[in-house]
Formats: C-alpha cells, structure tokens, sequence
C-alpha cells in the first residue's frame, strides 16, 4: 500500500493551520497546501493536475482531502463535518488526460470513504456525518442567496475546489474521499448576513475541532 495524502485548504491558513499540517506529517501522511504553500492561489487558478500528480510521484495512492464549505441548510450547523458521498459540478470542465479515458465516471472512493468513517467512530473523534451532496461553484466570489435558492434545492454543502480535486485524482489511480467543514452558512440561509470577519472567527474554532479529530484518525489512515 501505498502513502496517505492529505489535502488542506482556505481553512488551514488560520492560526491553527500549521498545527493541522504537523499533526498530519507526524502521523505519516504527506501533506498538500491546495491553495499554495506561498502566495495564496484562488480557487479558480489552482492547478489540481500538477497538485495531485505531485502526490502520485511522492508515491501516494490515497488522499484524505480537508475542505472548508458553506452548509446549503440550516439544519446542518457551522462546525459540522460531513463525509460527502456524490458531487454536482456541472460548470467544471478539467481533466488531466487528453485522450478518450477522460470520458470516466468520477466521485468519491467507497472503499476510502468507509475507512475514513470507521476510523472516525472507532476514534471517539466526534460526529462525522456520512454523505452529503457537494456543489462545486466556480468561484472565487460567494454565491449570491439566489443561488443558493437553486442550489439548495439539488446539495447540502457548497464550496469551490473538492470536485475538481475528486476528478483529477480519479484520472491519476488516486483513491480520494473527503471531510468538509462547515465553516459558514450559505449566503441567505441564515437570517444575519455572511461575513468576512464571522468566516474568520468559525473558521479558527472550527480549526481546533478539526486538528483534534485528525490527530485521533490518522494513526490509523495513515499507518
């Protein structure tokens, strides 16, 4: 078997961000910034393809990606995780290969996702919830309530990276699942208008919740 990959997002340039990567590289798993180790890369200009491949040559064969998301219902609260089972990205065009084996069915690993999930229970790392519905916008604005209203309709979370990631990787013979964090309600779901500065303040909380769960799950992932 090959090395676990994991892959942060917007999330991990917190104060906390730094402590999330080291919990990861000291449990045995290679760490990926998607948004640039650097200078922050927009959502929109990330280059998945040479990210993923990158992993592949480092010899992974598994990515746990990390994704900050907006909850599409109030039911499902900032500081939920959620194990998303299927994505909508209907807008998105990428592939890595330049040939007729772009024509393939993409989405979440069964197997890895199972094994996240196991590994999450077993770990008393707290509540993560198994499936949801992913839409992926283009980005990098937030999506206005109206479409959110159509959105929400088809999805429970929305973000801006994870299916491109999840489309690529397949393409590579990377297994890849996910755990998203809520991070904020959509724009519209909740009755006081989305901030910046309310992102920040959940985002750091949410940090913290996230780190402790890694460091409870990855012995096992990664070993």
């Amino acid at each position: 078997m090959g090395r676990l990959a994991t892959i942060f997002g917007s999330g991990a340039f917190g104060a906390a961000g730094g402590e999330i990567a080291a919990t990861a590289e000291r449990h045995g798993a290679v760490v990926l910034q998607r948004h640039g180790s650097g200078e922050y890369v927009l959502p929109h200009r990330i280059d998945h393809a040479a990210n993923l491949r990158d992993l592949a040559e480092r010899g992974c064969d598994r990515v746990l990606a990390i994704g900050s998301v907006g909850s599409l219902h109030a039911g499902l609260a900032v500081g939920s995780l959620v194990c998303p089972d299927d994505f909508i990205a209907l807008q998105v065009s990428l592939t890595a290969l330049d040939d007729a084996r772009a024509h393939a069915m993409s989405g979440f690993d069964p197997d890895l996702r199972a094994e996240v999930l196991a590994a999450w229970r077993s770990s008393g790392a707290g509540e993560l919830r198994d499936g949801g519905v992913y839409w992926q916008t283009t980005g990098p604005r937030f999506e206005t309530p109206a479409e959110i209203r159509l959105i929400s309709a088809h999805a429970d979370l929305v973000g801006m990276t994870l299916a491109s990631e999840c489309v690529v990787a397949g393409e590579l013979g990377l297994h890849y699942a996910a755990v998203c964090v809520v991070d904020n309600l959509a724009n519209g779901i909740d009755a006081e208008p989305l901030s910046p500065r309310r992102l920040r303040e959940d985002r750091e909380r949410n940090l913290v919740r996230l780190r402790d769960g890694l460091d409870a799950v990855l012995p096992e992932l990664a070993g």
